[in-house]
């Protein structure tokens, strides 16, 4: 995982795309789909409802997570498994994505994955 918090060059994410609705699929699986996308350089990452999950939630994926964005589909495939991104630090309120503190935490965890 290159840089945590820009889409890869060979996800096939486009600058500018609308990503909001896309289903969102782990490792192992749908996780739920994007409900926010944040494209600011150096921020990107999607907001992902997990109302699918029993105990649904709303998770902060970093965009440097993202493997595949495929427009025809309407789906993005991340690299990591649902325990893990059940297990990255808790998402709660829309004031994390501008928390450095926070967004350094997650950034951290998720390139602790790939270690």
């Amino acid at each position: 995982m290159g840089d945590v918090w820009a889409f890869g060059r060979d996800s096939g994410f486009v600058a500018g795309q609308e990503l909001v609705g896309f289903d969102v699929e782990s490792t192992d699986g749908v996780i739920g789909h994007v409900e926010r996308l944040e494209d600011e350089p150096g921020k990107q990452h999607l907001v992902v409802d997990t109302g699918v999950w029993k105990f649904g939630r709303s998770v902060l994926i970093p965009a440097g997570a993202v493997t595949v964005v495929d427009g025809g589909e309407r789906k993005v495939k991340v690299a990591a498994s649902r325990e893990e991104i059940k297990s990255a630090p808790r998402f709660t309120t829309d004031s994390e994505t501008t928390d450095h503190g926070y967004l350094a935490d997650v950034g951290a965890y998720y390139v602790s994955l790939r270690a």
